[in-house]
């Protein structure tokens, strides 16, 4: 069985061919690809349209992948001791794989969340053992009380702690790069023609795309951003417009952060709270794919997008979680009618 030794003497067992894996991170990645059928019927699409439905990795999102490769990238480095605290601010998946990993390995997790997210994930994350600091949702990025601020704060003030930053860590760019985007290559057999994602960190779609664009230059990246979020205007003529709160969760951002590459960003389209969580429930009772409200919005514009797309076509949409964390949110009608979303 094959090793591999880490600075600080951890060891972790690579993936071998035996009939079973070493540990749970090591079901991370090879999600399938799934076409979409009802949806694109109804809507006359004559495109070929592929979910690849992240929720099925071990914690429940995509960001499984990146907290895996980066922290593991931490320890080679030591940068990340034995019996260290692992500080996070989240929006909650991220704060689910790092709570994984933290069970896995013998760490501690402290992770700070805003109010907004679902009481679903906030019991996710101390279901691991993780520490859960909630902070206020509608206060700047840069306030004290803010989740962001938080993280840095307690990171201060606890010895042996990593604090990974994934707003600003360039490994979540890398990450995705080196495991997300060939995997998609492999698995379309280089027949892809679109991507569509939505943008948070910006570090999924920037990694996936910067593989995709060596292999085929030609492959358009299309975004996905919340209405409230900064992302939209500012690649359309780089204004920074003043950030408010949505309910979408996971996608969206009120600053810019250096993990998002807009160069190899063709197109971002804006999608509202209504169409979000709308899609997600007509793709779960239409497709059986039970996607978060990201997911919905990525699908949305995906079906926007392949309108006018041929039947030689193929669009790769990323489904970042499930529907399972939003079960008192989209999935409650009492919920979207209070809002809203429902008539």
């Amino acid at each position: 069985m094959k090793k591999t030794e880490f600075k600080n003497n951890e060891v972790f067992l690579e993936k071998t061919d035996s009939f079973y894996l070493n540990n749970i991170t090591e079901s991370v990645g090879n999600i399938p690809l799934i076409k979409l059928r009802k949806l694109t019927v109804e809507q006359a699409i004559k495109a070929t349209i592929l979910v690849k439905p992240e929720y099925m990795n071990p914690s429940g999102s995509v960001k499984d992948r990146m907290v895996v490769y980066l922290l593991k990238q931490a320890i080679r480095r030591g940068e990340l001791a034995p019996e260290a605290t692992i500080i996070e601010a989240t929006s909650g998946n991220t704060g689910a794989a790092v709570a994984m990993f933290a069970a896995t390995y013998g760490y501690k997790a402290i992770l700070t969340i805003p109010d907004k997210m679902s009481e679903e994930k906030v019991n996710t994350l101390k279901a691991f053992g993780a520490e859960v600091h909630i902070c206020p949702t509608a206060v700047p990025a840069d306030a004290p009380e803010s989740y962001y601020e938080t993280a840095k704060r307690i990171h201060r003030e606890t010895p042996n702690s990593y604090f990974i930053g994934q707003y600003f860590n360039l490994d979540n760019i890398e990450a995705h790069y080196r495991i997300t985007g060939p995997e998609i290559w492999q698995q379309t057999k280089g027949h892809i023609d679109v991507l569509v994602g939505g943008i948070g960190t910006g570090g999924t779609v920037s990694g996936i795309a910067r593989y995709l664009k060596e292999k085929n230059p030609h492959i358009e990246i299309v975004a996905v951003d919340p209405i409230g979020s900064v992302y939209y205007q500012y690649h359309k003529d780089k204004t920074l417009i003043e950030p408010h709160t949505y309910f979408v969760e996971g996608i969206g951002e009120d600053m810019l952060c250096p993990t998002i590459d807009f160069s190899v960003i063709d197109k971002i389209y804006q999608v509202s709270d209504k169409e979000s969580f709308l899609t997600a429930r007509d793709l779960t009772r239409k497709e059986g794919i039970f996607g978060g409200g990201s997911s919905g919005a990525a699908v949305r514009i995906a079906l926007k997008h392949a309108k006018n797309l041929s039947s030689d076509k193929v669009v790769v949409v990323i489904l970042p979680d499930g529907g399972m964390k939003y079960i008192s949110k989209i999935f409650n009608d009492n919920w979207m009618r209070e809002k809203g979303f429902l008539e």
